[in-house]
């Protein structure tokens, strides 16, 4: 299919192919309801599987765990195939392991169904911009990437909440079993819709090494790594923080954050190009903020939903300032292999960040978690104040600075 058409002798872009680039925006949008649902879940999943809330979080531990372990060597060797399939399996893992939960009555086979998507998660966040990338021409590659993408805000700021609001009146089985259904659904709209593209030929590929050790990419991922730490201390255990606070309604809380990431993100996009330093800064600066609020203000209910907000907003954009930064000091060239590397220190940071909040939770009680993810976010804010040659500068450049 041709990209370009012809008006009165100049070259114009085709549309955006919409369908298929919305079949992938709806894969990341299960990935992520999928990964962070039982955050919403906990007091009404513990019971049912005979463990403490803390347990259940580690549910969000273990999918990020495997995540973690398993994108770098299972995309290296799942590298060669032709994507559509990879894709298609990936998606069918997550039907199998979200049926699984669905029914599973034992804590122990519901951490193996986790580990299961864990590892679909993993393969499906390697591929998915570079798959958006391949749809278009050159030119349009930012905009279907970002099309791709909004399916995690959408997933933030509807999907998750919307989850946890279902569980009411039909119980937390039926959510997983939706999206087990919606994942099905999703591999026949993929194979109808998506194209297939071979896999990387091996002469072409780019060592993983030496695009990690490339100028600004250690700092990059390190300021990854703190901040989901930090935030996943919070996110994971909500539930619970706010039944501390005096506010039962986590349904609420989550819908608060979420909608606040859409309008995080539509700032972040209004300054990425001009600002991105100052923007990350503005953005890490506003989560530690909110951090001392809930640790000292939370049971004033304005206070606890505010800061949520505020939270929110600062957290919808940062990633995409972090990925801005993670290609331009990459370049195009290495971009995709330098995405792989931050999928798995994000899933580390998940699942550090949710282990380490179980722990305090178990040990010091739902009022010491703010305080827990403070220095954590404190870490990222003073890596990117330091990181300013490379990692950070003031200006976007135009491909890898030396």
């Amino acid at each position: 299919m041709s990209t370009t058409s012809l008006v009165k002798g100049t070259a114009v872009p085709a549309a955006l192919p919409w369908s298929g680039l919305l079949a992938l925006s709806t894969a990341a949008f299960t990935a992520v309801v999928t990964e962070l649902l039982p955050a919403g879940l906990l007091p009404r999943m513990a019971p049912a599987l005979g463990v403490s809330e803390a347990r259940v979080g580690f549910l969000v531990t273990g999918y990020a765990a495997a995540s973690f372990v398993a994108a770098v060597p299972v995309t290296a060797l799942l590298r060669g195939l032709p994507r559509r399939p990879v894709l298609v399996g990936a998606l069918l893992g997550f039907a199998l392991s979200n049926a699984v939960v669905a029914l599973s009555s034992s804590y122990g086979l519901t951490f193996a169904a986790r580990l299961l998507a864990g590892v679909m998660g993993g393969t499906l966040w390697a591929m998915l911009a570079g798959y958006a990338a391949r749809m278009v021409p050159p030119e349009r590659r930012g905009r279907a990437i970002a099309v791709v993408l909004a399916g995690i805000t959408l997933a933030l700021s509807l999907g998750v909440p919307a989850g946890t609001a279902l569980a009411g009146p039909t119980g937390w089985r039926a959510a997983f079993a939706l999206l087990a259904g919606v994942a099905v659904l999703l591999t026949a709209w993929v194979r109808w819709r998506v194209p297939g593209f071979p896999g990387e030929e091996r002469a072409t590929r780019v060592p993983l090494a030496r695009v990690a050790l490339l100028p600004g990419i250690p700092v990059i991922l390190s300021v990854t790594l703190f901040l989901l730490l930090g935030h996943q201390v919070m996110y994971t255990y909500v539930a619970p923080f706010s039944a501390h606070a005096g506010y039962g309604r986590t349904d609420v809380v989550l819908l608060v954050f979420g909608a606040s990431t859409v309008a995080g993100i539509w700032a972040t996009g209004l300054l990425v190009d001009r600002r991105p330093r100052a923007t990350l800064l503005g953005a890490l600066v506003l989560c530690a903020a909110v951090m001392l609020a809930l640790g000292g203000y939370a049971r004033v209910t304005a206070v606890l939903l505010m800061s949520v907000a505020l939270w929110g907003a600062a957290f919808g954009g940062a990633p995409t300032l972090i990925q801005t930064a993670l290609v331009d000091a990459s370049g195009p060239s290495a971009a995709d292999v330098a995405t792989s590397l931050q999928t798995t220190v994000y899933n580390a940071g998940i699942a550090g960040g949710s282990l380490t909040g179980g722990l305090v939770l178990e040990r010091l009680g739902p009022a010491a978690l703010p305080w827990t993810a403070l220095p954590l976010l404190a870490a990222a804010l003073t890596t990117v104040a330091l990181g300013r040659r490379h990692a950070f500068p003031a200006g976007r450049g135009t491909g890898r600075r030396a």
